[in-house]
């Protein structure tokens, strides 16, 4: 489990952009980045989630820190907001306000981990069961269904947001699912001491 666990973070720790989906088909598909950086000072496994539309990638519109781990043989992704979380904008490319981040900043978000297990090359995780993952979005409540899929060239991500009495899918990709490229590597930011604490 250790090696599959480490392996998941080198997967994840890197830039991501569907580009190429966006410009072939703009109506449907927002030109969108992602990146996942470790955060070193917390625990093992942290990384800073940045989210943003890439005509302004300085506020994004989603900020997180995940922490993969393994529980009693499960690898889980567990999801992190942050208390204002607008101080931390940028973060993710400016390693001195990365630095800053400490445990005492999070938040946790119950109902939101990823139960993730590994698929051929890569892995594949989906919010844990429960309808728990409660978003605020113009101004209504629903529940997150997401779905991560991800290999060595990239990922493909799908969010939908269904209503918490009736179940009916509210927002959300209806096109399918975001194709993301790699577009950057940030595996040697990862801490010695992760693995060691991995191998025990």
């Amino acid at each position: 489990m250790a090696s599959s666990l480490e392996r998941l973070v080198r997967m994840l720790s890197g830039g991501f952009s569907n580009q190429e989906q966006a410009f072939e088909n703009p109506p449907l598909y927002a030109h969108i980045l992602v990146k996942f950086r470790p955060l070193p000072q917390l625990a093992p496994g942290s990384l800073l989630l940045e989210q943003s539309y890439a005509i302004n990638p300085a506020a994004p519109y989603r900020i997180r820190v995940l922490r993969v781990e393994a529980l009693n043989g499960q690898l889980t992704i567990v999801n992190q907001a942050l208390a204002e979380d607008q101080r931390f904008w940028g973060a993710v490319e400016d390693s001195e306000l990365r630095g800053r981040i400490q445990t005492s900043d999070l938040l946790p978000l119950d109902g939101c981990a990823y139960v993730v297990r590994e698929e051929s090359e890569g892995f594949v995780g989906e919010v844990e069961p429960g309808c728990r993952c409660l978003v605020e979005r113009k101004g209504a409540t629903s529940y997150l269904v997401s779905r991560l899929e991800l290999n060595p060239a990239g990922m493909r991500t799908i969010d939908r947001g269904h209503d918490p009495i009736t179940h009916e899918h509210l927002w959300g990709s209806l096109a399918g699912a975001f194709e993301f490229a790699r577009t950057d590597d940030y595996n040697d930011e990862i801490p010695a001491h992760w693995s060691e604490q991995w191998g025990d």
